[in-house]
């Protein structure tokens, strides 16, 4: 059974969706979820779902070595950054290296990079007037999203679209392609 690690800032809809995913699966299974932010909705999702979450702060995750243990403790097959919107620090990704994947809101390498997060993403997609966007999930490197893609999904952005009406594309392509990527991920490991 392979072991997946969440690592999420906010309402934790995609960490929510992967646990259930992989809840009564024979491939993997969520071990655990770490965030960034000890207000985080995605704790209270955890908690219900009975799933082990923690909460650190910068210096435990980039100054020291606290969440380097956690991780090692925990013997992730996969680590998974699901609207974490912190740059993951080289060290981690030395300890695991093709281990650390990200998803993204936009069709990389356009509207990538630090400050490029959910609806700041949305807007300027809208406001480029784009036709379209869509997802993108890639290997984390040390660098904001630009490691290698795994997996693109697309949809139309249209002149009526709104940065919110986007966001809700952009939210259903998230649930459905997500998990399916992380199970191919874990069964060619």
């Amino acid at each position: 059974m392979k072991r997946i690690v969440i690592f999420a800032s906010g309402s934790g809809t995609n960490a929510e969706n992967l646990i259930k995913y992989f809840h009564n699966n024979d491939i993997g299974s969520v071990i655990q979820v770490l965030t960034n932010n000890p207000h985080a909705k995605v704790l209270d999702r955890c908690k219900n779902l009975k799933v082990s979450a923690l909460s650190f702060n910068r210096i435990a995750f980039s100054q020291s070595n606290d969440v380097l243990n956690i991780l090692k403790a925990s013997k992730p097959d996969l680590i998974v950054l699901a609207g974490f919107l912190w740059k993951f620090p080289e060290f981690i990704l030395h300890e695991f290296p093709n281990k650390v994947i990200n998803i993204h809101p936009a069709l990389l390498p356009k509207y990538g990079g630090k400050g490029m997060y959910g609806d700041f993403v949305h807007e300027s997609v809208v406001a480029n007037n784009e036709t379209e966007t869509g997802i993108s999930i890639h290997y984390v490197n040390e660098h904001y999203d630009e490691g290698a893609i795994i997996f693109q999904a697309k949809c139309e952005v249209t002149t009526s679209d709104s940065a919110e009406t986007v966001a809700s594309k952009i939210h259903e392509l998230e649930m459905a392609h997500f998990p399916k990527v992380v199970e191919e991920l874990l069964k060619s490991q």
